[in-house]
């Protein structure tokens, strides 16, 4: 027998692929497509096993599909502008420049150790002149179709990278890459207008329900927040100010007891200057803007807030209403202003008792007695609401609603949670924006015959980090493209995630120079057929993507309405208790393991040790548990190779009657291919299709000893040498996505004169898959007693006949009253007794 000599085996086929370029694909209208793409990684350093998770799952997708016929796009690039590579360079004295494509360099060589099917002809790198002239592009084209427009509003300040945060990257009031905290200051920048978008995105969901997770689809609906109500005026008492509300139940208006502003809001410090308030309203604005967003609405915070000092009027009922600023009203939602209705909102109830706040009843319960220990939030009837008592539900809100129209009180409307896209960030290593400041002109695009607007690479980054590109002449410096006069370059520079808002489609035409993509190429390879990534970029990089996708459509880039057909969401890899991570300093690097026990072992692992979509705890013994079953693999396939590599399989030859350990062997050959094709295809259960290749080798080494018993002339006919080929074969091409050196060599010792991938994935004969037997449940009172062994085609009467004169069932019933006798076919029994 051959040894199992992974590091030779491993390196020849890396070798073949390479030379060969066994991978490279291009367009062929001829061929069914199929793009699967896992997201692009950082160039960090080193890759670590939660890495080689992700590149895992969809590389045995690729190579399946590409078994099954299909014309397979199967890229990978760097998302490589961002904050790390600064940092890095702060701290390691180097260019963030430098240090980006060392990286690149080492994990490109980690990559390709895994053997991954990856057209490397196709490899872009975001931080690349190339790219990012075409980020520029399409900025100027959304700044042309009026969606890029400027502004001073409140961002997110990270005061450790010196760098403004959109709100999905501050997580619990901390910076999304550092974890350092993050303020609040005014500041002017750039931003996307993606709430023209809102209603497209939520409408987009239609086309991707069932194929995308549920979880991701209702975190983007959340975030967009889309509801219908009604903007009401409340005038400020003894001002000119007004303050507009917005509320979803305008017929609780004759409840408001308060008002609540966001700490945020542009009136919360006015509203007390130059009172008695005004100290304890600064103190209480400072405190709140510390805390983290979502902490401030989550129901087991308490309800914190000062009053102003000022009152509003309610325009239903004249009264003169507090103004209080609260920590839970958000500016990021309605207006950053709320009418505080306690007895029909728990927040606006657990505040008003807190401080003493009077608690109004408008609505009465329909068909249940009002508690008044808590508010009520469900439809009923209007009560002390004047003219609008006795309506209920729909036509109060309805009414209501009217008459602030007819009143000239506020407006019917409706309200998005989504803001639009900050995309200026005060740091270096980004893509420059493509504009030009002019004192005659204003703001002017650069033309784009003049791009890219390069970054230059000799600056260095100043002591804490800060962009050296205001500082910097030689970039700033320039003439405006109208007038010709002096000018100002800008020098804030992109979101990064800009740049992966579109890298799909650049994968396409990855060397064009003419365009960001080829229409036709795009056209053919997109929308990606399956996308697979982690569920922390549901919001930001998934619903950008589908804002990008949605403006290209608009201007003719592209036709296809979204641009992921189907999403997987891995699960984390835990080790410690914790997610695997170079922060957490509980890596696993995969040099290690790919050096020790081989590749396709690590992948092995990554695949087996939990379904795709959960969290993997880290085991090391199951990765040893995977190099042994490899090696059972290798060695039961060499058992056989010789009798395998002399036959050939004629599926049409086999005779109609076999010997029964011939039947047995195609049955489990065909079963095993039932059970791998739809485990991958349509559930993508890694876990439970390599578990039956394992089952598949444990009957193999079963099937052996049964061989090995039988006499000569009957382990030598025909039948039985084509069952043991194309037992080989299966068990061959079941391994190649998992593990596709060691499947590589197997076929390649069955003396076939084709690579694996240029062959195609068995079909398996239904017929084949069914058993002469199946095994019976037998409980009684429910509880398991026995299994027995019956024909597959037994009648229910024959069954319950069956299991009642059964010795072990009759342990457990003579001597007592069958009551009564339940069959479920094919599956159980179960004889209840008294």
């Amino acid at each position: 027998m051959r040894e199992y000599d992974f590091k030779s085996i491993e390196s020849r086929w890396q070798a073949h692929w390479e030379k060969n370029q066994s991978f490279k694909v291009e367009r062929d209208a001829s061929r069914k497509k199929y793009y699967l793409l896992e997201m692009f990684p950082y160039p960090s350093g080193r890759i670590h096993m939660g890495h080689v998770r992700n590149y895992a799952i969809g590389d045995a997708l690729a190579r399946f599909k590409r078994l099954q016929g299909y014309n397979v796009l199967h890229p990978i690039g760097w998302d490589a502008f961002g904050l790390p590579a600064e940092n890095a360079a702060i701290k390691n004295n180097n260019h963030p420049a430098k240090w980006t494509y060392e990286n690149i360099k080492t994990m490109r060589q980690q990559i390709k150790r895994l053997g991954l099917s990856y057209d490397w002809d196709r490899e872009i790198a975001t931080c690349h002149p190339g790219y990012y002239k075409w980020n520029q592009s399409h900025f100027l084209k959304f700044f042309e179709r009026g969606l890029v427009y400027r502004k001073n509003s409140r961002v997110n300040w990270c005061v450790s990278c010196h760098t403004v945060l959109a709100n999905e990257q501050v997580k619990e009031g901390l910076c999304w890459r550092c974890d350092s905290a993050v303020e609040e200051k005014e500041q002017e920048g750039w931003f996307l207008k993606i709430t023209d978008y809102a209603d497209r995105l939520l409408d987009g969901f239609k086309e991707l329900k069932d194929c995308w997770p549920e979880q991701v689809l209702a975190m983007q609906g959340n975030w967009i927040g889309k509801s219908y109500g009604a903007e009401v005026d409340f005038p400020v008492k003894e001002s000119d100010i007004v303050i507009k509300v917005f509320t979803t139940r305008p017929d609780t208006l004759y409840g408001a007891t308060f008002m609540a502003l966001a700490p945020e809001h542009p009136l919360a410090s006015q509203l007390s200057e130059g009172t008695e308030q005004e100290s304890a309203v600064k103190e209480f604005i400072h405190k709140v803007r510390l805390q983290d967003k979502t902490d401030r609405l989550s129901e087991g915070t308490q309800k914190e807030g000062v009053f102003t000092g000022a009152y509003a009027i309610n325009p239903l009922t004249g009264e003169s209403t507090p103004i209080w600023i609260a920590n839970f009203v958000l500016m990021d939602y309605g207006t950053g202003a709320i009418m505080s209705v306690p007895a029909h909102d728990q927040r606006d109830f657990d505040f008003a008792k807190r401080y003493d706040i009077p608690i109004r009843t408008v609505i009465q319960p329909k068909d249940e007695a009002l508690d008044t220990d808590k508010a009520y939030a469900g439809e009923g009837t209007l009560c002390n609401s004047g003219p609008f008592d006795g309506l209920f539900g729909e036509e109060g809100i309805r009414k209501v609603g009217e008459y602030l129209e007819e009143k000239g009180f506020g407006k019917r409307t409706v309200n998005y949670r989504l803001r639009d896209w900050g995309v200026s960030r005060q740091r270096y290593w980004g893509t420059p924006i493509p504009i030009v400041h002019c004192d005659d002109c204003g703001m002017v695009a650069v033309p784009e015959d003049q791009l890219p607007v390069e970054l230059p690479l000799d600056a260095s980054l100043g002591e804490r980090g800060q962009s050296p590109l205001p500082q910097l002449a030689e970039f700033y410096e320039t003439e405006c493209p109208k007038c010709k006069k002096s000018a100002r370059r800008e020098t804030d520079t992109l979101d990064t995630f800009v740049c992966s808002s579109w890298y799909f489609n650049r994968y396409t035409s990855p060397r064009d120079e003419s365009s960001a993509f080829d229409k036709e190429n795009v056209n053919y390879w997109m929308p990606v057929d399956q996308y697979v990534g982690g569920i922390e970029h549901a919001i930001l990089h998934l619903l950008y993507s589908r804002f990008f996708n949605l403006v290209f459509n608009d201007l003719g880039l592209t036709q296809f309405p979204e641009p992921f057909a189907r999403l997987l969401t891995q699960g984390m890899v835990i080790k410690d208790g914790t997610k695997m991570s170079k922060s957490k300093g509980n890596v696993v690097d995969p040099d290690g393991i790919i050096d020790s026990l081989g590749a396709d072992t690590a992948r092995l692992f990554i695949l087996f040790a939990a379904p795709p979509a959960k969290d993997l705890e880290w085991n090391s013994h199951g990765v040893e548990g995977c190099s042994r079953f490899l090696k059972r693999a290798w060695r039961i396939f060499f058992d056989f190779n010789e009798i395998a590599k002399t036959a050939s399989v004629d599926k049409n030859s086999f005779p109609v009657d076999l010997p029964t350990l011939v039947k047995d062997l195609r049955r489990m050959s065909h079963t095993t291919i039932r059970r791998v094709t739809e485990d991958i295809d349509r559930r993508i259960q890694f876990n439970t299709a390599i578990a039956a290749i394992m089952e598949f080798v444990n009957y193999l080494y079963a099937f052996r000893e049964s061989w090995a018993a039988l006499q000569d002339e009957e382990k030598n006919t025909p039948a039985m040498e084509m069952a043991i080929c194309e037992a080989m074969e299966t068990l061959t091409l079941m391994l190649a996505p998992f593990a596709p050196h060691i499947a590589e060599e197997m076929w390649q010792a069955l003396d076939n004169k084709t690579n694996i991938d240029q062959t195609t994935w068995p079909e398996y004969i239904e017929a084949l898959t069914q058993t002469d037997e199946i095994t019976i449940v037998v409980q009684v009172n429910g509880k398991l007693r026995h299994k027995l062994s019956v024909a597959a085609e037994i009648d229910s009467e024959e069954l319950k006949a069956k299991c009642l004169a059964d010795p072990k069932v009759r342990e457990w019933t003579d001597g007592k009253e069958i009551k009564k006798t339940i069959v479920v076919p094919k599956k159980l029994v179960n004889i209840v007794v008294k």
